[in-house]
């Protein structure tokens, strides 16, 4: 997504609306990637690991959900931000009185 939107050409009204619209999608699915990345590796230390040693895999998981965390934490901010931009503050940009071309 993010290839995308770096990639492609847009008009000037695109970054109004589709441009922000394409960079929370993209944020979205990252998160819900690192996530579900995170669950799986989580799933696969218990899995691995005996009963007798239960402590070991609760270490690494509490280690490894950090950057899950910190990415959440850092993007969520962004998030709001571009979401307010595009859609709370959307008859900001358009023009009061018919133009004349």
């Amino acid at each position: 997504m993010f290839l995308f939107i770096l990639t492609s050409r847009f008009a000037e009204q695109d970054f109004l609306v589709a441009l922000p619209t394409k960079l929370m999608n993209g944020l979205g699915a990252l998160f819900l990637s690192i996530t579900t990345m995170m669950v799986a590796f989580s799933a696969g230390f218990f899995v691995l690991y005996d009963k007798e040693f239960v402590w070991v895999p609760l270490v690494i998981i509490a280690l490894a959900s950090v950057p899950v965390i910190l990415y959440g934490r850092y993007q969520f901010g962004l998030l709001v931000d571009v979401y307010h931009s595009t859609y709370g503050s959307r008859n900001l940009f358009k023009p009061k009185k018919p133009m004349l071309y």
